[in-house]
């Protein structure tokens, strides 16, 4: 089966960019070189093309109802405008997948939902939605997407783009109109900078795209930097650090889960929070130059007792480091693991997952 294309793809191929798949797509990882990408957005703004991620819109009498029953979150009672951040968990724990709910407005929200997971997703989606008064519509086909993330971006989609976004808060989106149609600019960020991502129509998508880059304030980049970005700020990454096998408290995400509430998943990861976890995901930083890769093994006490999820030698900070599943008896900080690099064992110690801080709007 052929990979899907964005509606910026022939854009990415003309500049140049290493094009390779990513969650069924064709996807930029790299235009001039990861490191030059990352540094851009850590000191001044980057455009992302984001439009391979899923797009999913619930509305009707009780879609807030419905919601709630799907999400790790709670969005009762949710000003227009919020935007919430957790899980879809099978009835076993584990992740269906992580997500962005968007509030639009009464009985209206907004899913955005990762690349690899759209088919599975939507019919997950749709099949629970079934029991409930809500109208699912998949809009993944309708919106292309850019993220404009860096400490200038505010100033530059303001001036560059002429789109007011300097009273968007955190985490909150709004819908205007742009040239006839109807866009939504939000500010969340996967990158731990400030940034807005605008959703919009294909030709929206590249007029938007085309501004950005003949500003000449703008660098491309791919999605190469947009893995070290993520990770570097303690951000999961689907697939990595969350599995349809991996629950959200494994994962360090218990904050996103409100206990308090029914949803899918609930009686599974409140017996595993009473029982106590035995696995963690957790940050280790090595004391070698050497980089863990996913998939690599974590040792300590002359056994096995982990795996990196994803390790980098971190670009904003240099030191090798690496997230990693292990058992929980090793996951305190300053424990003293190792990581099985081929043939050698480099080793290491328990830290934060977050190497380097967030500079989010605050």
């Amino acid at each position: 089966m052929e990979n899907k294309r964005t509606c910026l793809y022939d854009k990415h191929v003309a500049l140049g960019a290493l094009i390779s798949p990513f969650g069924g797509f064709d996807m930029p990882i790299q235009y001039s070189n990861i490191v030059d990408e990352h540094n851009a957005v850590r000191q001044a703004c980057g455009v992302f093309d984001v439009s391979h991620m899923g797009e999913v819109l619930v509305a009707g009498p009780e879609s807030e109802k419905f919601v709630n029953h799907i999400f790790t979150n709670d969005v009762t009672d949710a000003p227009d405008g919020k935007i919430y951040y957790g899980m879809m968990c099978h009835p076993t724990g584990g992740v269906v997948d992580d997500l962005l709910v968007y509030k639009m407005a009464p009985q209206r929200y907004f899913l955005v939902i990762n690349a690899s997971n759209i088919d599975k997703d939507v019919a997950w989606i749709t099949e629970h939605a079934k029991a409930f008064d809500v109208v699912v519509e998949h809009q993944s086909e309708k919106y292309g997407e850019v993220a404009v993330q860096g400490p200038k971006t505010e100033e530059i989609v303001e001036r560059v783009l002429g789109i007011p976004c300097k009273e968007l808060a955190f985490y909150t989106c709004k819908e205007l109109e742009y040239n006839g149609e109807t866009i939504i600019i939000s500010r969340t960020g996967y990158t731990g900078e400030d940034g807005f991502e605008l959703y919009g129509s294909h030709a929206f998508t590249n007029e938007v795209w085309d501004k950005l880059l003949a500003s000449g304030e703008v660098k491309p980049c791919g999605l190469g930097c947009r893995d070290t970005l993520r990770f570097e700020v303690g951000l999961p990454l689907y697939g990595d650090e969350l599995t349809d096998e991996i629950t959200p408290l494994e994962a360090g995400l218990g904050i996103f889960v409100k206990l308090d509430k029914d949803f899918i998943g609930k009686e599974a990861l409140a017996a595993q929070k009473a029982e106590g976890l035995k696995r963690k995901i957790v940050g280790i930083e090595l004391k070698d130059k050497a980089i863990p890769r996913h998939g690599y093994e974590v040792e300590a006490d002359g056994k096995v007792v982990g795996v990196v999820t994803t390790g980098y030698n971190s670009i904003s900070t240099g030191k090798s480091v690496c997230m990693a599943m292990v058992d929980i008896e090793y996951a305190k900080l300053d424990t003293e693991v190792a990581v099985r690099i081929r043939k050698k064992v480099f080793p290491g110690v328990v830290t934060k997952k977050r190497f380097y801080d967030k500079n989010y709007k605050k």
